[in-house]
């Protein structure tokens, strides 16, 4: 998951433009708008894996790699790495198409840890395939 001249890992789970309103005091594209894009993302699979409601209760090994700017658009993969009895772990790379030509460079990856919960918010188990 860590080598970044590879093509993307996972499915495309979630693409956006990086807009002037996300920006950092130094012009960058502020990580946590990529980490807030990247959990969206991540809710997304583990929603579906789980059927049903999930939170979101750890971000491990997050690696920013290079910096988003304004205008690029960021494509954010996911892929299920593990499944216990109540949680999941998501691996997750987001990847960036640069300028009208469309480079693309991976920016960041992590691993999320989703647990599937009730009504109540107590944690459920995550249905067998």
């Amino acid at each position: 998951m860590t080598d970044e001249k590879t093509d993307p890992q996972g499915d495309l789970t979630l693409r956006t433009v990086a807009m002037p309103a996300d920006l950092n005091g130094n012009g960058d594209i502020f990580g946590g708008w990529v980490l807030s894009q990247m959990d969206i993302a991540c809710g997304i699979l583990a929603r579906e894996r789980a059927r049903g409601r999930c939170t979101t209760v750890a971000v491990d090994a997050m690696k920013f790699i290079r910096p988003v700017a304004v205008g690029d658009v960021l494509c954010v993969y996911t892929r299920i790495g593990r499944v216990g009895r109540t949680s999941m772990a998501i691996e997750v790379e987001a990847w960036v198409r640069r300028g009208v030509v469309g480079e693309r460079e991976k920016v960041t990856e992590a691993v999320f840890t989703f647990v599937a919960i009730d009504e109540e918010g107590t944690p459920r188990p995550v249905p067998v395939l």
